[in-house]
């Protein structure tokens, strides 16, 4: 008669830090759902504005980009063919790509400490309003000012051009808003604001910080997963201190430049 064997359990295996590593970058690279070839050519851009190639000099051969990046000849040839439909880049057959200029300074955001120099620069900025339901009010600090009665919020991407410049997540006072609801849809609505209030306007604020894009803005402004953004938060209040404006925007970082002016230094008694 044969005796059963008993054979011992196995044990159960362990994941190591390694694996966990992974599967977060796994995952990771599941959420960066921005094309490669879009993300090469943001840094192509960037390269070109940067001087680190100069005007009718050859960029990298794509070969080596195709290895920096770890990405496709096809898609290097991709996002090479979006920096020559700008302009920027011309392909000589047997010589290479070269920098044909720079990058135009109005894909740029000058952020200024003046209403004009801060308006002007996004009165044309095309509006695609956004479906959603927002915070009912914004957050407002004593310092701010009294928040107003109602608040219409408006969330919108802007373009210039055929580019995502911006997403916007702004509160208007509602008594305002209704004046002229459609001019609200269509424009800046820091725009629209400051000709309904006129003299009204009492102060203002605008306060910025360094971010990065999570997985909604990297799909909205077509960024990277992780790439840094500008983030600004402008709130407006009226002569008798009501909060009728505030607005929370974010920019992709390298399509933004301040320029503040700086008081003189001090004098000497």
């Amino acid at each position: 008669m044969k005796r059963a064997v008993k054979r011992p359990a196995k044990k159960p295996v362990r994941k190591g830090k390694g694996s966990a590593a992974s599967g977060g970058a796994l995952r990771a690279a599941e959420r960066d759902s921005v094309p490669r070839y879009l993300q090469i050519a943001t840094a192509l851009r960037r390269r070109i504005g940067e001087g680190l190639w100069a005007v009718g000099r050859p960029i990298a051969p794509v070969a080596e980009l195709k290895d920096e990046f770890q990405a496709a000849r096809v898609t290097v040839r991709h996002a090479i063919k979006i920096l020559e439909d700008e302009g920027l880049l011309r392909s000589h057959q047997g010589s290479g790509t070269y920098v044909e200029r720079l990058p135009a300074e109005d894909r740029w955001l000058r952020l200024t400490a003046d209403w004009r120099g801060l308006v002007e620069p996004i009165e044309g900025h095309v509006l695609k309003l956004l479906p959603g339901a927002g915070p009912v009010a914004p957050q407002v600090g004593a310092a701010e000012g009294r928040p107003a009665a109602g608040y219409a919020y408006l969330k919108s991407l802007q373009y210039r051009g055929r580019e995502p410049f911006c997403l916007a997540r702004v509160h208007v006072d509602a008594a305002l808003h209704r004046k002229a609801p459609a001019r609200f849809r269509k424009r800046v609505a820091l725009a629209v604001l400051l000709e309904l209030l006129g003299a009204d306007v009492g102060r203002a604020r605008m306060g910025f910080r360094v971010g990065t894009a999570d997985a909604a803005l990297q799909a909205r402004l077509r960024l990277p997963l992780g790439a840094p953004t500008v983030e600004a938060r402008c709130v407006v209040a009226d002569r008798a201190g009501v909060v009728r404006y505030v607005g929370e925007f974010t920019y992709p970082a390298d399509l933004v430049h301040f320029d503040v002016a700086l008081a003189g230094p001090p004098t000497q008694d």
